[in-house]
């Protein structure tokens, strides 16, 4: 296994566990199971389990395997905070301690607030007091580094990354990825920061091996180097300096040693120019039935209205290299959900953006009829309920 540094020198596997994709038995957890997978991972030089409050039943199952097998001493555990469901410095202290009673232990090695996609949700908690709560925690050793998982775009990113003096940091990130979300130019503001970078969703959920079109298989299989669709894909961002852990949500013994293998060997600078432009050929094979020919350059932005222009096409493309249930998911999360929208109709049609446009793109036509798919009325409904819900005003401290 190979290891990456972080804030403070510790040594970290560079392979993660995920545990939001336990296999369930019947409406639980398949408790032997999961602990076949887990131990086979620890016994093999995994040390982060990362898990979270709202994923069902994960917590519980990583605190009973760990005190089963006395390793807690001996991995890293991180789990989250949902920010989302917090309105007092009460309910932090509820959701914590409620956290701590489920993986049996009396410190979380690395905890996160959980799915920011805005830094109007930082401050939220900021305003409940949440800075005065991790400085207690840290200096009662309950908390050993603080950090956030992140859904939104690049630039409220960096404003959360120097908003704070955070130990870490967990994006979604992968070749797809690479203008989406923190995308790249997050990882590398994180790393000059000198914030260590956790990646999730490494193989989009799976799509970047079950979902790849045939010609993406073929052009994969043409090489010389034998990798499957995995292995790229972990290979190409273990290639990366600023990456210091991927996360992979292994549900299987199997799946396990593949992705232990795979980590054992791969090494920042492995990637050739030729291996650089095999993945640009797949990118390319798998952006064939996109609608727009954007690039993300973001040439397009600041809109003068708002509009999050290259994160709107990102999601209308993925309706159509991936499925319509996605691309509208991922257009509720990075643009429905920010403090102040960025939804298309938001566009007045001044034509800035379309001056700018290396591609042409006739970016006021196009994002009608982006939005129009992207947010049928069950849509709108759903995100109009989710933004009154996240961005409620806390309550107010009492004396």
């Amino acid at each position: 296994m190979e290891f990456r540094k972080d804030k403070n020198g510790t040594d970290l596997s560079i392979l993660g566990y995920g545990c939001m994709r336990f296999t369930k038995k019947g409406s639980s957890i398949d408790l032997n199971k999961a602990q076949r997978e887990i131990m086979t991972a620890y016994k093999a030089g995994v040390n982060y389990f990362d898990t979270a409050y709202i994923y069902p039943g994960s917590e519980a199952a990583l605190g009973a395997i760990v005190a089963k097998n006395k390793i807690r001493d001996k991995i890293k555990i991180a789990t989250k905070l949902p920010q989302y469901m917090i309105t007092s410095r009460k309910a932090i202290d509820k959701y914590f301690n409620e956290e701590l009673g489920r993986l049996r232990t009396d410190y979380i090695d690395y905890y996160l607030m959980h799915h920011l996609t805005d830094k109007a949700m930082w401050d939220k908690l900021k305003a409940i007091g949440i800075e005065k709560w991790i400085k207690e925690k840290k200096a009662s050793g309950q908390i050993k580094n603080i950090g956030f998982s992140y859904h939104g775009n690049s630039d409220n990113f960096k404003k959360i990354l120097d908003d704070y003096d955070w130990d870490f940091c967990q994006i979604q990130y992968n070749y797809l990825d690479e203008v989406t979300q923190a995308g790249v130019e997050g990882l590398k503001a994180a790393a000059e920061r000198g914030i260590p970078v956790i990646i999730m969703e490494p193989l989009r959920g799976g799509k970047l091996v079950n979902m790849l079109p045939e010609k993406a298989k073929r052009i994969m299989a043409s090489s010389d180097r034998g990798w499957t669709a995995p292995e790229w894909a972990f290979r190409w961002l273990w290639n990366q300096p600023e990456v210091t852990v991927v996360l992979s949500g292994m549900n299987s013994v199997q799946m396990v040693k593949e992705n232990v293998k795979i980590a054992s060997s791969a090494k920042v600078g492995d990637f050739t120019a030729k291996d650089f432009a095999l993945i640009e050929r797949v990118k390319k094979a798998i952006s064939e039935n996109e609608k727009v020919g954007c690039t993300g350059c973001r040439y397009c932005m600041p809109c003068p209205k708002g509009v999050d222009i290259p994160g709107t096409f990102r999601a209308y493309n993925t309706m159509y290299t991936e499925s319509k249930k996605d691309g509208r998911f991922q257009y509720a999360q990075t643009v429905g959900l920010t403090k102040e929208p960025a939804f298309a109709t938001q566009c007045v049609g001044c034509g800035k953006c379309e001056r700018h446009c290396p591609q042409s793109i006739p970016i006021r036509v196009m994002l009608k009829e982006a939005d129009k798919a992207l947010r049928p009325i069950p849509y709108k409904v759903g995100i109009n309920v989710v933004r009154k819900f996240m961005f409620r005003k806390p309550k107010k401290k009492r004396g």
